[in-house]
């Protein structure tokens, strides 16, 4: 079930409906029903898919009540390994099984020896990097004694399955999310309305700017050798605002559909493209997962302490584990390590924290230190995004090739609707920046204030929404397919 479709349109308001007019005086009946619903929101994908959710909790559920009967170091390591051999078990096989037997074919191959690596037929459960991820967080923060344990197993599956960031996050952890499904709840009309403007907001970015710019970035990657360089390097921007307007728009509208039920989730995208370096643009970019992957991989690894050797090691672990995290494809490795290349300057010489603070914060305009800065890191970023958005490291390169080419400096000859879209991104570009000190950019307009120009800027969202969102077909968020 999309949140940019009809079946969705239909499915949030029953839900609002039944959840706050009927289950509201009891909890657990409240949670039941979240429950519920989530579980047939996943299963409108593929009903087979909720056997592998529903083993996967019970699972970390009995973990969790087992690691609080016991203090012996054996047995409570034990436990942890069981939870996380089993939910990356699940994960390894329905996402690395194939890749894993082509590699070893190949390898073979370099040696002059030929085998036919044994492929399956598997389907990718939607989601299950997601809230495999989640689910872990609570076992191992259980094991750290960072959490209690939770008896209440209707909230613990209620965590694990909650329907909003269920396929594509955020990744939420145990130690903020589970909480919230053990306190009464009782609607919020503020926190509706700020949350039915970013579900407006994410609908914009992923309808208007990540659909339209799909179409663009598709012809450009679909057939490379044929476009000049100039066509090939605006592709890779028309691919840099789709997977930005596209994964950001996805958490934007999980985030507001969650406030509708009184939760709150954290911010997952903060503005990455306005990043001056690197460092910044990973502080910013999937928030969820690089905080994830620092506080159970990285710091454990002995983060960016001790020799350098260890801070290099330990940076291009985490990368690449990152790009493998995202797809079975060597691309994605070299995505993962070339931001590996990308970062280790900044940790080595220190400066990796030195842009913390809203760039341009006491200013309208940034400084021409910052625009360069911003224009670099970006541009950096979209060359990274090649790799990530080609089929294979042979199509990479060859677009790659394409772009540094003679055919760099001729005209790109677009299509003229493409010229829409770059329009469309100039604009949301200029509305990002204006927002850029709040969660999401329309988060505070002070024309909310003023009952008609508030109503005039929804329904001018609507219609810019409804006039030029693409509805030629139906693209799926990109980031489902991880």
């Amino acid at each position: 079930m999309f949140f940019n479709s009809i079946d969705f349109a239909i499915f949030l308001p029953i839900v609002f409906i039944f959840y706050w007019f009927v289950f509201q005086k009891n909890l657990k009946a409240q949670n039941f029903f979240i429950l519920t619903a989530s579980y047939i929101f996943y299963g409108w994908w593929d009903w087979r898919f909720l056997s592998l959710i529903f083993f996967s909790s019970i699972v970390d559920y009995i973990v969790g009540l087992k690691l609080a009967k016991t203090d012996k170091t054996g047995h409570r390591k034990f436990l942890l390994l069981t939870s996380i051999t089993v939910n990356l078990g699940f994960l390894g096989f329905f996402k690395y099984y194939n890749f894993f037997a082509e590699s070893f074919a190949d390898a073979f191959t370099l040696f002059g020896t030929s085998i036919e690596p044994s492929r399956l037929n598997i389907i990718l459960p939607v989601g299950i990097s997601f809230y495999t991820f989640q689910t872990l967080s609570y076992s191992i923060d259980v094991y750290k004694r960072k959490l209690e344990p939770t008896k209440d197993i209707i909230a613990f599956f209620s965590f694990v399955s909650f329907f909003p960031q269920l396929v594509a996050g955020p990744i939420e952890r145990a130690t903020h999310l589970l909480p919230q499904f053990y306190v009464k709840r009782k609607f919020d009309y503020d926190k509706a309305i700020n949350g039915s403007r970013q579900i407006l907001w994410g609908l914009f970015k992923k309808i208007v700017i990540a659909d339209n710019c799909a179409k663009y970035a598709n012809l450009m990657f679909n057939d490379p050798a044929d476009k000049p360089g100039s066509a090939l390097v605006l592709g890779a921007v028309f691919f840099a605002f789709q997977i930005y307007g596209d994964f950001s728009g996805y958490s934007d509208i999980a985030i507001g559909t969650s406030r509708l039920f009184g939760f709150d989730l954290m911010k997952n995208f903060s503005y990455p493209y306005f990043s001056r370096d690197i460092a910044e643009f990973w502080r910013r970019w999937h928030i969820s997962l690089s905080t994830w992957f620092r506080d159970y991989l990285y710091i454990p690894l002995g983060g960016s302490k001790g020799s350098t050797s260890n801070k290099v090691r330990n940076t291009f672990i985490i990368f690449i584990v990152s790009g493998f995290w995202h797809g079975a494809n060597w691309t994605f490795i070299a995505w993962g390590t070339l931001n590996a290349i990308y970062f280790l300057p900044l940790l080595l010489s220190n400066r990796n924290r030195r842009n913390i603070g809203t760039v341009a914060e006491n200013t309208i305009f940034p400084s021409l230190r910052e625009t360069l800065s911003i224009l670099s890191t970006f541009a950096l970023t979209t060359f990274a995004w090649i790799f990530f958005r080609a089929e294979s490291m042979k199509h990479a390169f060859e677009y790659i090739a394409g772009i540094f080419s003679i055919s760099l400096f001729a005209n790109p000859d677009l299509p003229a609707k493409a010229y829409q879209s770059i329009r469309l991104i100039i604009l949301f570009i200029i509305i990002e920046w204006i927002g850029r000190k709040q969660e999401f950019a329309i988060e505070e307009l002070k024309l909310y204030n003023y009952k008609v120009p508030k109503w005039i800027f929804y329904y001018a969202i609507v219609m810019v929404i409804y006039i030029w969102g693409n509805y030629s077909e139906t693209i799926e968020f990109i980031y489902f397919q991880f």
